[in-house]
């Protein structure tokens, strides 16, 4: 039998099951690797709407993760939304002796709906405690924006950002450029020693919600796979448009389909 990579996504439950550690999970099968999770709160929320944020204890979350780590040969970790500093600083804290295990950030701070994810202490313990240890950080174009402190209106904005936050990191940042006006989608990929856009034509769908999460999980999951990240970044790329292009509408609320399978 093949090996089969085992996966972990830190995150919040999504009650649409569009995005989070739900989208992470389907993402994780697609690519034929086991997926694990640890929730981090629990969130109301469809696609339209962020209703609630109910975030669990700090030992709760501590328990599920350091069990996890502790029983399984976990390849690599994603993390979704971390809603609290305290939640933030036990991550960085249980993955700080494992050092070889690749870690994907995404930094969920600001719902797709416009609605502010996290408190601004939470920021500060990413910026001290998470990003240093992560291998690439995700964000979209608001939540750069923040960490930035200047609008991002364009790709050269995206370039100076994405430069100072890898700068920031001694590590690599994929700014996802969808939010920006355009034909196409570009995002881009700037690490220690590289720079490179991944651009595919925008598709006319309403179901955006769960794209951050799927596109980072997707990554994970490839990196843990064994792909280089230019790899890793174009084959998540590439399955977050054909999932976009499968989407579906259910009861007139857009849903991103990512129980499609589709053959690679």
């Amino acid at each position: 039998m093949p090996h089969i990579p085992v996966v972990l996504t830190i995150a919040g439950s999504d009650s649409s099951a569009g995005a989070g550690l739900q989208a992470d999970l389907k993402t994780f099968q697609h690519f034929r690797t086991v997926g694990l999770t640890v929730p981090t709160c629990i969130v109301a929320e469809t696609p339209l709407e962020v209703r609630s944020v109910h975030i669990l204890p700090t030992e709760v979350v501590r328990d599920q993760l350091a069990i996890l780590l502790d029983t399984y040969p976990v390849a690599a970790v994603k993390t979704g939304m971390l809603p609290n500093a305290e939640i933030v600083r036990l991550v960085a804290e249980l993955l700080g002796p494992h050092p070889d295990i690749p870690l994907i950030v995404d930094p969920v701070m600001i719902a797709s709906t416009g609605d502010p994810l996290v408190s601004p202490e939470a920021i500060a313990a990413y910026r001290d405690a998470l990003f240093p240890r992560c291998t690439l950080l995700t964000p979209n174009l608001d939540e750069a924006a923040r960490l930035v402190g200047r609008p991002l209106p364009d790709r050269d904005a995206m370039e100076s950002a994405a430069a100072e936050l890898a700068g920031q990191l001694g590590g690599s940042v994929l700014l996802k450029g969808g939010h920006l006006v355009g034909p196409d989608c570009a995002d881009l990929l700037h690490g220690p020693d590289f720079r490179q856009w991944f651009t595919a034509p925008r598709i006319a769908t309403e179901a955006g919600h769960g794209t951050g999460c799927t596109f980072s999980a997707a990554i994970t999951a490839c990196l843990a796979l064994g792909l280089e990240l230019p790899a890793a970044v174009a084959a998540a790329k590439d399955y977050l448009g054909r999932t976009l292009a499968a989407s579906l509408s259910p009861g007139g609320i857009p849903m991103l389909n990512q129980g499609t399978t589709f053959s690679r």
